[in-house]
């Protein structure tokens, strides 16, 4: 059988595409690095070359339409449920897109995959600033705090989250003995939480305090 005449500058290059998309996944220490999409992008390639050799000129896309609908399961194994909701949706896109950038390469758009890897690249820079942008103007933590119990406890540290113009959502309150314990879901700026976290920090009746 004749094989096509680029198909090691079409592996090279599905390696370069996978690489660097990998490359920021694996700075930010995602769980779908380096290794795993580079293997991805190799392997879209692959399908979609073997299904033009296998389908010819009747079918050529019989093996390739699969793609999309195969790498849904691999995407799936890397979301899970994290404290603040839902992670790894991003990563998974990331797999997806990075599935048809294999395809593009192996059916010979090979210019078009290039610039989406650059576009893509791009777009997970300046949108990482304006994430942590953003973050800043608004973060979501979780606040336990220990304490002895007393007349309207959580009370008194729902007002310094008011006074530090932070909002709250009272979680659970578990009481053991004269021990309480008290749990909060709190937005605000990072500049309000970290003046939060240095007043609980020096008060001396808490007995523990996580955030």
């Amino acid at each position: 059988m004749q094989l096509p005449p680029d198909i090691i500058e079409k592996l090279l290059l599905s390696v370069l595409v996978g690489g660097a998309i990998g490359a920021e996944r694996e700075y930010r220490t995602k769980s779908a690095g380096f290794r795993t999409l580079t293997l991805i992008c190799i392997g879209s390639s692959l399908f979609t070359i073997f299904s033009i050799l296998i389908g010819g000129s009747g079918n050529p896309d019989r093996i390739a339409s699969n793609i999309a609908t195969g790498i849904g399961f691999v995407g799936a194994g890397v979301i899970f449920k994290g404290d603040f909701g839902v992670n790894g949706i991003t990563t998974a896109a990331m797999i997806w897109v990075t599935a048809a950038m294999g395809m593009g390469i192996g059916a010979g758009y090979e210019w078009v995959s290039i610039l989406g890897c650059v576009t893509i690249l791009l777009m997970l820079f300046v949108f990482g600033l304006m994430e942590n942008w953003i973050d800043r103007l608004n973060q979501m933590r979780n606040y336990k705090i220990v304490t002895e119990f007393r007349e309207e406890s959580m009370r008194r540290f729902e007002k310094c989250f008011e006074a530090n113009h932070l909002k709250y959502k009272r979680g659970r309150e578990i009481k053991d003995g004269m021990i309480i314990t008290g749990e909060w879901i709190v937005r605000g700026t990072q500049k309000n939480h970290f003046a939060f976290i240095n007043q609980m920090l020096t008060d001396p009746e808490i007995k523990r305090f996580e955030y």
